[in-house]
């Protein structure tokens, strides 16, 4: 089968494949009638544009949507000669076992991974690919159904199954307490001969804490503002608007303000922002206000404060110098709650801090019970193995 040309991926919502008139959507026998439509779709490639549009501001989030629905949208017309908005939960089960083996140009090697005529696969999709493949098209169908685009969403009636229905996750991309001191210690051993070496120094220095205390996303980060930084009833708060657009607002410690003082006084800024500043957050090495960091500066920074903080551990933890080297910015999310969660902090709060939509995704940064299971219930086997002897 020969898979017609697609665009190249772009950080823009565009989704520039054309499909067969006969097989638009518009007579879709999934579409919704009779009711009120909220978005201006009579087709199904204009249904998804618009899905995808809600996410432009989330670069990383829409390249792996679109990818989705464009793997979707071409499975759906070539393979069953169906329209997305005809789909049945007949046809996911089928188009969940094609995502385990997709075969033919879907998966070819020879050609590229990038440009229009791009494999749309690698080769088969692990269980925990296929769950959020699917999770990501159930979200699409969601927002159809929300729409009044569609009747029903097909795969809500599916079923949990595998290693995501025995348990709930763990989050194990975290720095222990051991290691985040060490971080920080190493980067107090940064050289500051040069001015571009102290500017360095200090951009590396009040990022990796503004990551860790807040728990902010790495794009919630580079696009952070100084007049974020607020003040309410003698406490500082920071605003941020993450994912989708939502806002929220997260407690800053006096401890980081007096760290986000220094960055800024270095810099030649007054100590405390105002509210009507606007300056960026993070700033370009030499301290241009006027310029932010962009996600992926800042993911690139705090990767090679991680490696020099390895480099300085490799003879004495070689463990925890390989858990650095594997590190990244979204490790800093986690050990912002996970150790939240350590220090007792109610969960209820947590799950603001971090904005999470359900309470069950912040539960999974609860370590400290299990270490206490684990060393009470060690402890008593080695007070048995005592009293054997």
């Amino acid at each position: 089968m020969n898979l017609p040309a697609i665009a190249s991926e772009s950080p823009e919502p565009a989704l520039s494949i054309a499909l067969p008139a006969a097989l638009d959507g518009r007579n879709g026998t999934n579409r919704a009638r009779g009711g009120h439509l909220q978005i201006a779709a009579d087709t199904d490639i204009e249904a998804v544009r618009l899905w995808l549009a809600e996410y432009a501001g989330s670069p990383h989030t829409l390249r792996s949507y679109r990818k989705e629905a464009v793997r979707l949208l071409l499975w759906a017309t070539r393979t069953l000669r169906k329209p997305l908005s005809s789909l049945t939960r007949e046809d996911f089960l089928l188009y969940e076992q094609f995502l385990a083996a997709p075969t033919g140009d879907w998966a070819d090697p020879a050609r590229p991974r990038r440009g229009g005529a791009r494999r749309l696969f690698d080769g088969p999709l692990s269980e925990r690919s296929r769950h959020q493949a699917l999770g990501i098209v159930s979200g699409l169908l969601s927002y159809l159904v929300s729409a009044g685009y569609l009747a029903g969403n097909p795969l809500a009636l599916r079923r949990r199954t595998g290693a995501t229905a025995r348990r709930a996750p763990r989050v194990e991309r975290y720095l222990d307490h051991a290691l985040w001191d060490h971080v920080l210690a190493s980067v107090e051993q940064w050289p500051r001969v040069t001015a571009r070496d102290h500017q360095h120094y200090e951009r590396s220095r009040w990022l990796i804490r503004l990551l860790y205390h807040t728990g902010l996303r790495v794009s919630e980060a580079a696009n952070a503002k100084a007049a974020d930084f607020y003040q309410s009833r003698g406490n500082w708060w920071v605003h941020v608007v993450g994912k989708g657009g939502a806002e929220g607002e997260v407690p800053v410690s006096a401890a980081l303000m007096a760290d986000f003082a220094r960055y800024r006084v270095f810099h030649g800024l007054a100590p405390t922002p105002s509210g009507s500043e606007k300056a960026a957050a993070l700033m370009s090495v030499a301290g241009d206000p006027r310029r932010h960091l962009t996600p992926a500066a800042v993911y690139l920074i705090v990767k090679e404060v991680f490696r020099r903080a390895a480099d300085m551990l490799e003879t004495k933890d070689a463990a925890g110098a390989k858990t650095l080297r594997r590190a990244s910015t979204h490790w800093l999310r986690h050990s912002a709650a996970s150790h939240q969660a350590d220090a007792g902090t109610d969960l209820r709060f947590i799950q603001k801090n971090m904005r999470h939509a359900s309470i069950q995704t912040t539960g999974i940064y609860l370590h400290a019970e299990d270490d206490q299971r684990h060393a009470e219930t060690v402890r008593e086997q080695v007070d048995t193995a005592r009293r054997a002897f």
